[in-house]
């Protein structure tokens, strides 16, 4: 059957073309700076901040939640949402982009700190779904925060510069592995083997682990922390490198974290440009945490954050009850901003072509996620995808409809099933990408600028 599909490379003007190159270069510094959910939030802040987006707080003391206000709520620091409010009533519902700030990683354990054959090491608990092996033997940063015991806070960010030291998870020789060989790709490492190294010199007259009171002189005289101070710490390991352009052409962007950063960034571009003119309807970009462990917490999507946000602004326009929040909850329409597989000429097999992204090809339109029989997913209904497919057409926005390969072979889900809990019509759209959940993963800027482009689209048109 021939392939309806077209790429979006051939359908892109002289003038997108440029505006591409432009987008994709400060996609790649946006990137750079959003490893972990907190660094995110941080840059997603500053750009509102920017673009004249003010706390809600301030705006609700302010007697200031009127038409046209821009304001952002932050979620302990790891989660934010952004509101453009419209001129209808927002019981008639919000227009909404919901992604996710959060990555697979290694989160150091609350006592790691370790010294063993002559090299000191940091425990490790892996977050979210990784293939282990491929965290050994590439450059690591530590990120975070720390504090000490009068409770001052300490910003930690080592290997991100380039002339900063970064860490190593080390694994067996080759010349040693005829045991190893033999075991299967996710017991090749275990998980209790991802300790990175971060010292070995020993520290001088110490004969009971030297080379581990040496890193804590280290901490001690750098940050002033003391080795209890980790067990109060929340410290990220990731990978120490940065996005590049890919191919000859330079047409795609490896990156750490374009799960779900890629369409964090471009929800964040489409709702400054939608917000500079007044909407009819309520504008909002929400960006979530943990979606990679079940959306769980205080700061996943699952916590009431988000309506308790919509209950204050309902409560400062003298509308605080129950039954308004259900409405303007029930009557809202929704884009779960998340990426999906982009198809792999190395491994077909795991994928059925006629339903598969292809990369380049343009933003992904995905009715059902889940596994096996859909288990656990939102299902889109019809009405609402050719709602949305208009909304689209209007801006020119390339789109191709995608899912999570064969259906025997696994399978996922995103934040769009906890928000239709409350009646939303919601469907999943993001960018296709290669090597998902691996430290670097791979996307076309072509369909990153696609991702922009239907987002803006969804603001505007819906």
């Amino acid at each position: 059957m021939e392939d309806i599909r077209k790429s979006a490379w051939l359908e892109l003007t002289e003038a997108e073309l440029k505006d591409l190159d432009v987008f994709s270069k400060d996609y790649l510094g946006f990137m750079d700076k959003s490893k972990t959910e907190r660094m995110a939030v941080k840059e997603i802040i500053k750009r509102a901040e920017e673009a004249g987006f003010r706390p809600l707080e301030d705006l609700i003391k302010a007697g200031e939640v009127k038409a046209g206000a821009k304001a952002y709520a932050i979620n302990r620091n790891k989660a934010v949402a952004l509101f453009v409010l419209g001129s209808k009533d927002l019981e008639e519902g919000m227009t909404i982009v919901g992604s996710h700030l959060d990555s697979p990683r290694l989160d150091l354990k609350p006592v790691p700190l370790f010294e063993e054959s002559h090299a000191a090491y940091l425990k490790t608990h892996y977050y979210g779904g990784i293939k282990k092996y491929q965290w050994t033997n590439i450059p690591l940063s530590l990120v975070g925060v720390a504090f000490k015991k009068d409770g001052t806070k300490v910003e930690i960010s080592i290997g991100e510069k380039d002339d900063d030291p970064v860490f190593f998870i080390s694994e067996l020789l080759v010349h040693l592995s005829a045991d190893l060989n033999q075991k299967k790709a996710g017991e090749v490492i275990e998980g209790e083997k991802l300790n990175i190294m971060v010292g070995s010199i020993p520290l001088k007259d110490e004969k009971e682990n030297p080379i581990k009171k040496n890193v804590l002189k280290y901490l001690k005289e750098t940050y002033g922390l003391e080795e209890d101070d980790f067990m109060v710490a929340e410290l990220n390991v990731v990978p120490a490198t940065k996005a590049r352009d890919v191919g000859f052409d330079r047409s795609m962007i490896m990156a750490y974290g374009h799960d779900d950063k890629v369409c964090s960034f471009a929800s964040l571009k489409a709702i400054l440009e939608a917000g500079e003119n007044i909407p009819e309807k309520t504008l909002v970009g929400l960006y979530v945490d943990k979606e990679e462990i079940g959306s769980v917490g205080a700061t996943g999507m699952t916590s009431q954050f988000f309506e308790d946000m919509v209950l204050e602004i309902l409560e400062a326009e003298g509308n605080g009850n129950i039954v308004s929040l259900k409405r303007a909850l029930r009557n809202s329409k929704v884009l779960s901003a998340d990426v999906t597989l982009a198809e792999d000429a190395g491994y077909l097999d795991a994928t059925e072509p006629m339903n598969t992204a292809k990369l380049g090809h343009g933003v992904a339109l995905t009715k059902y996620t889940g596994s096996r029989g859909k288990g656990g997913s939102n299902d889109a209904d019809g009405e609402y995808l050719s709602e949305v497919r208009l909304a689209f057409a209007k801006e020119n926005a390339i789109w191709q409809t995608g899912e999570l390969g064969k259906i025997d072979q696994g399978g996922g889900g995103t934040i769009a099933y906890i928000l239709a809990e409350y009646g939303m019509s919601v469907v999943d759209c993001g960018t296709p990408v290669v090597s998902m959940h691996a430290p670097l993963e791979v996307i076309s800027k072509a369909d990153l600028y696609q991702t922009y482009k239907a987002y803006l689209a969804f603001f505007k048109y819906i």
